[in-house]
């Protein structure tokens, strides 16, 4: 299993996790799971996403694990609300598969992730991991069918985005590769380079494309078609 303690620069004794969800059953089960491990601390639970929003501010959290439907503030604008003030939380939104709708927007508000609420307890606790250091496309083929079935009428909405004018071609191979669900790793033996130098291609890619995470980049490759030719 992952070592959670890996994500966390500004906390470096452990993850601060906060945890949302409107049903108080879902909420302890999910707190029971992350006190299983000395690396994770849960700082605060909430019920809406108003409480999401309130904690993010009050308690420094490292992740968010957000529900989407809750009565009013859903996890969707409250995603939107604390990305919006610049908070860095990164945000972990728990879905069921059937709400594909509910994840993309919540994807586009600046989630940096999503997980299936029937995962396995393990698949939780490496989900905020890799969520918190930055790797943020949990389960790449549901993202995958769940992007890549309605990216003809994204585009068909959004006109193309000029910033994409901005990448050097090797970034855009990298970009597409990352739309793949692709890790570093993969990314480095699939170019034959160094992981170090793919970090430095993510890395230059999000800069220029004002984006905070891998998610938001894959939410982009699918908007302007390339991710279209893998």
């Amino acid at each position: 299993m992952t070592d959670l303690r890996v994500a966390s620069a500004e906390h470096p004794n452990g993850l601060r996790l906060v945890i949302v969800d409107d049903q108080q059953t879902v909420r302890d089960s999910y707190v029971r799971v992350a006190r299983t491990r000395n690396d994770l601390e849960v700082v605060g639970t909430g019920a809406s996403g108003h409480d999401a929003v309130r904690l993010a501010a009050a308690v420094d959290p490292d992740v968010i694990v957000m529900d989407i439907r809750m009565p009013g503030l859903d996890g969707i604008s409250a995603t939107r609300a604390i990305v919006e003030i610049g908070n860095q939380a990164r945000i972990l939104v728990m879905t069921t598969f059937n709400l594909d709708e509910y994840v993309f927007e919540a994807l586009k508000a600046g989630a940096s992730g999503f997980l299936l609420k029937d995962a396995s307890p393990e698949q939780f606790l490496d989900a905020i991991a890799a969520v918190a250091r930055g790797d943020a496309l949990i389960d790449p083929v549901v993202t995958r069918a769940l992007i890549g079935a309605r990216a003809d009428r994204i585009r068909r909405r959004d006109p193309a985005v000029t910033a994409i004018e901005a990448l050097t071609p090797r970034e855009r191979e990298v970009l597409r590769l990352l739309a793949a669900g692709m890790s570093n790793s993969e990314i480095a033996a699939e170019l034959v380079v160094t992981r170090e130098t793919v970090k430095t291609y993510v890395s230059r890619l999000l800069a220029k494309l004002g984006m905070r995470d891998r998610v938001q980049a894959v939410v982009f490759a699918y908007r302007t078609g390339i991710a279209d030719d893998f």
